[in-house]
Order: structure tokens, then C-alpha cells, then sequence
């Protein structure tokens, strides 16, 4: 394999603008930036094709936006694990391209006659089955690429393209529903996947070859990453939140566009705009969240972000026609910063603080409970829009994001002001594992 070491490239090292000059850094860059952007496109087309070609019912909707989560609940937990035994940029690869061919295959199947709700919602697990895969590696991978120094650094800027990326990619997404129809608009998703397979297949470095190894029953290697979140308290605190705050997000998510469309009464191309204008507070975060966190420490910001800001979701089910309309990307805009600085200092601290050996079942562990909430949140939203009507169960989704909150303010981030630094985590699970796996 390839002698190129995690921190090589074009002037690798610590600060923004050497870090801009490592090559493979950038590669990587452009190609993640470029998924999250058809990624957010299809947020808006999906339930805009379920909506407006298939004439599907709220509760409909809200399954398709649970059936693109379902699978971190069936097969998260295991991915970690092969993650962890197999060379990650592979798996990128084969991801991206499983994206690319299956969402291509929504317009095929429209012009063809055969689209159906059953067969969207099928599709919708796939690629979010692929998304497991990608996202698992991605995490796993991040931290081999560059050095420790430069990880706080890139992870900002991934998180702020990727929210850039979200910005114009559901403002693209409305526009494009209105100029091309919504199952049109597909071929624009499955060509960003396109190009983040070309950008990842031209990253140079590569993991090292790994020692041949005894691996142990994929269930104990499992488990090994579900110890280490469980008995960590950091590690477990952060996770149980994740979990409570992403089934109150995904619950508002996956109807907010029929109520804007339905009850609020406005166009496809305006929910695009609607929606990008939201998105731009997770710009907002990606460059506030470092600065926060260096500023009052990582605890407090942690606080600051996922607490008080996203207690301003309340003014989302006040929304009506008119001036009433801001109010809608005002609130979603203030959750938007919280969650995206609230992300980024939370995944630096993952990477430094979990053992390198760890690092995929760590990013499935904490995904599988982050993630596997999401369907139920998106059920859960289907259902009271359903039963329920769509404000008011806006109002009971909308509340949950800052009670979500007190999980940390009963945790021990209440009282320090930084979370804790490397070489603190579980090291009896990561020793634990080496000897599983070393004849």
C-alpha cells in the first residue's frame, strides 16, 4: 500500500490555510460537500414526488422520511464493526455509487410507469442503508487523514460546506421541483453522487495495510462498542441526547414540508426558499462552534448550543401566510445553529477521545442510538399530523428539540467547562478489543 502517511499532502498542518493545501484533504472536501448537496435536494424532491405525482397521505410521508433512517436500527451497529476490520475508502466508494444508480432510478421508473409509494419507500432504504455504510467510514476515516492538530479545523469545515451544501441544496431543490417536476429533479441527486465517487477515487493516501488478525465473533465486537459508550459517562450523555433531540427534530422534519405546502398554502419553489433560508443557521454554527467552544470551553458551549438557541423552535408552529412566514425559517434558523456547533465540537472530541482501534463502532454505537431515533421521530410526526392535524403536532415536535436539552443539564457537563481531553476513554474496552483481535 501507499507510504503516504494521515497528515501528508500539500503543506499539511495546523491552521485554515495550510490545511486549504492538503491535497487529499480537499479532494475529500469537495466530494462529502458535494453528496450533503444532492443529499438535501432530495430532501425536498422525495416528499414533494410523494405529495405531488403520488398523491400520498401525511402519514405516508412522514414512513418515506422514516424508511431513509430505518436503516441505522437494522444495521448500524454491525457496520461499526466491519468498518473496523476493512480499509474505509472502499466502502465510501461502493456507498456512493449504490446512491448514484438507485436514485437514478426514480425518474426511470416514473417514465416507465411503475412508481410507485412502495417502491419509493423501498429505494428510500437502500440508499439510506448506503448512507450507514458511508457515513460510518467517513467518521472512522476523517481522523487518518489528517493529523490530530488539523482535526478541530477540518471538522469545521466540513460541517460548515456541508451546511452551505444543505443551503443551496433544498433552495435548488424547490426551484428545480418547479422548473423540472420533482421526479426530474432526481437526476441532479444521482449526478452529485457521481461526482463524490470521483473525488474520493482520487485520494491519494491510504489506509496501512492491516496485520493479519484472529477476528472475534462479530456480536463481541459489537458489543465492545456499545461498552464503551455505555460505560463512559461523557460518551453516554452525549449519546442518550442525540437520540431525544433527533426524535423531536426528524418529528418536525418529515412534515414541515406538507404544512407549508398544505396548510400554510405556499408553492414548491417557495418551501425550497423557505427551507434554505433555515438552513443557513448551520453555516452560522460551523463557524461559531470552534470559536464558542475556545472561548468559554467545550462544556458551556455544548450548553449554550444545544439548550438555549433551540428553545426559538417554538416560533415554527406559529407560522402563517405573510409577514407570519419568517417565522418558520427563524426558529428553524436558530435550531440550525445550534445543532450544526453543537455537532462539530461533539465529533472532535469523539475522534481525540476515543481509541483509534474503536473509532467505527464508536461512530455506529452512538449513530445506532443517535440515528435510530430518527424513523421513530418521523413516525411519530406522520402520526400526529395525521391524527392530530399538522400545527398542532408541530407544536408538540417543536417543544421537544429544547427539552431535549436537560439531558445534558442532568449530566456532568453542568459543571465544567470543558468537556475532557485525550486518553480519558474506557482504555480497559479498547485494551479489551487489541486482545481480541492480536493471535
Amino acid at each position: 500500500m501507499s507510504g503516504r502517511t494521515a497528515g501528508s499532502g500539500s503543506g499539511s498542518g495546523s491552521g485554515g490555510s495550510l490545511l486549504l493545501r492538503h491535497r487529499d484533504f480537499r479532494w475529500f472536501w469537495v466530494g462529502e460537500t458535494v453528496n450533503r448537496f444532492g443529499s438535501s435536494v432530495s430532501t425536498v424532491a422525495l416528499p414533494l414526488i410523494a405529495v405531488s405525482v403520488l398523491q400520498a397521505t401525511t402519514f405516508q410521508v412522514g414512513l418515506l422520511s422514516a424508511a431513509a433512517w430505518l436503516p441505522w436500527l437494522l444495521i448500524g451497529l454491525p457496520v461499526g464493526a466491519w468498518v473496523d476490520r476493512w480499509s474505509r475508502r472502499p466502502i465510501m466508494l461502493l456507498s456512493s455509487a449504490t446512491s448514484l444508480v438507485l436514485f437514478a432510478s426514480i425518474p426511470l421508473a416514473a417514465h416507465t410507469g411503475v412508481l410507485t409509494i412502495e417502491l419509493l419507500l423501498a429505494i428510500a432504504v437502500l440508499t439510506g442503508a448506503a448512507a450507514v455504510f458511508f457515513q460510518t467510514a467517513y467518521s472512522a476515516y476523517l481522523p487518518n487523514l489528517l493529523t490530530q492538530s488539523d482535526q478541530a479545523e477540518g471538522n469545521a469545515k466540513l460541517h460548515g460546506s456541508a451546511s452551505a451544501a444543505q443551503i443551496a441544496g433544498v433552495g435548488c431543490g424547490g426551484v428545480i421541483v418547479q422548473a423540472a417536476g420533482a421526479v426530474n429533479g432526481m437526476y441532479v441527486d444521482a449526478s452529485t453522487f457521481l461526482i463524490a465517487l470521483l473525488c474520493i477515487s482520487a485520494i491519494r493516501y491510504r489506509e496501512p495495510r492491516r496485520p493479519d488478525v484472529t477476528h472475534t465473533p462479530l456480536a463481541t465486537e459489537v458489543l465492545a462498542g456499545l461498552r464503551l459508550v455505555a460505560g463512559d459517562v461523557w460518551l453516554r450523555t452525549l449519546t442518550i441526547f442525540g437520540g431525544v433531540s433527533n426524535l423531536a427534530l426528524m418529528g418536525y422534519q418529515s412534515i414541515i414540508v406538507v404544512f407549508l405546502v398544505r396548510e400554510v398554502g405556499v408553492s414548491p419553489g417557495v418551501v425550497g426558499a423557505l427551507m434554505a433560508i433555515a438552513s443557513s443557521g448551520g453555516v452560522v454554527g460551523a463557524f461559531l462552534g470552534r470559536r464558542v467552544a475556545t472561548a468559554i470551553g467545550t462544556a458551556r458551549a455544548t450548553l449554550f448550543f444545544e439548550l438555549a438557541l433551540p428553545a426559538l423552535a417554538l416560533l415554527i408552529p406559529l407560522t402563517t401566510r405573510g409577514p407570519g412566514l419568517a417565522l418558520y425559517p427563524l426558529g428553524a434558523f436558530c435550531i440550525g445553529v445550534g445543532v450544526v456547533a453543537g455537532n462539530t465540537i461533539k465529533q472532535t472530541f469523539h475522534q481525540s477521545y476515543c481509541p483509534p482501534e474503536l473509532r467505527g463502532r464508536l461512530a455506529a454505537s452512538t449513530s445506532f442510538l443517535n440515528y435510530g431515533t430518527i424513523p421513530l421521530g418521523a413516525l411519530l410526526g406522520g402520526t400526529l399530523g395525521q391524527v392530530l392535524g399538522l400545527r398542532t403536532a408541530l407544536w408538540i415536535t417543536t417543544a421537544g428539540i429544547p427539552l431535549a436539552g436537560l439531558v445534558l443539564l442532568c449530566s456532568p457537563i453542568r459543571r465544567q467547562c470543558d468537556l475532557p481531553s485525550q486518553g480519558r476513554a474506557v482504555p480497559a474496552v479498547a485494551a479489551d478489543s487489541r486482545r481480541a483481535r492480536i493471535e
